[in-house]
């Protein structure tokens, strides 16, 4: 079993350096554009200290959270989330008419209970039974994941990362993950949204789109956004922290 495995324990799937704690559980509301849209404001519950930064609302969260409102990019698509801390972006994907919607983070209990937590909270129930919440571990076996789409679907449509590139030593295990569960259809596509959190980094960050153009990937960025930054007393240009960046990835 993957638990039995010392190799994926948190400390060695995610080697960076931690924060300091954070308070208990709080509350983040992400307020969507579209006046109409029902409902309007989307309340996350964020847990509290966590190794995986689950206790924020990332940024590049809010960015996937308009860009999927206002396109209605996942309508009729089959979507999988990696990372998803607090869920947004899925839940967003759910609301503005996704087929199906599996929502992933590393099978920790108190991540999969409040991403549960999340979606009984902001999706009504006649959309609940099309989003669905499991622990998964990047780079593992996705027959289990598959086996969650509905009948006669080979994959998924969207891949959906939000802000995980920071974790340089996962970028294999990620685009494993990603091409083992991905439909082969020609309009499939990975999103990719991130901040440059450490800017003296940026360049490691930027590897993953390396490696993903190696193994046959064409990569265009399709959004950049500001935003106050996330840690406003970090080191290096803010301009550079304050910036969100999309990117969309498809086979050539």
């Amino acid at each position: 079993m993957a638990s039995e495995d010392t190799s994926l324990g948190l400390d060695s799937i995610f080697p960076e350096p931690e924060r300091p704690p954070t308070p208990e559980p709080t509350f983040s509301t992400y307020t969507r554009l579209e006046p109409s849209a029902e409902p309007r404001d989307i309340r996350i519950r964020l847990v509290g200290n966590h190794p995986l930064w689950a206790h924020h609302l990332w940024n590049a969260s809010r960015s996937f959270a308009s860009l999927l409102d206002a396109t209605r990019l996942c309508q009729g698509q089959t979507v999988l989330e990696l990372g998803a801390g607090g869920a947004l972006p899925s839940i967003i994907a759910a609301l503005s008419g996704a087929l199906k919607v599996v929502v992933t983070d590393y099978p920790d209990t108190p991540l999969i209970d409040n991403i549960c937590y999340n979606i009984a909270e902001n999706v009504p129930r006649s959309v609940q039974d099309r989003i669905r919440a499991e622990g998964y571990i990047w780079g593992q076996n996705t027959q289990p994941l598959l086996e969650l789409l509905p009948p006669g679907s080979a994959g998924f449509d969207i891949i959906i990362l939000s802000d995980l590139i920071f974790n340089h030593s996962q970028h294999d295990a990620l685009l494993d993950t990603c091409e083992r569960s991905i439909s082969s259809h020609p309009s499939a596509c990975i999103l990719v949204f991130y901040t440059h959190h450490r800017p003296h980094l940026a360049h490691r960050d930027m590897e993953f789109f390396e490696k993903a153009r190696s193994r046959g990937w064409s990569t265009d960025e399709i959004v950049r956004e500001t935003f106050p930054p996330m840690f406003p007393e970090d080191p290096g240009d803010e301009s550079v922290r304050s910036t969100v960046h999309g990117w969309k990835l498809t086979k050539s």
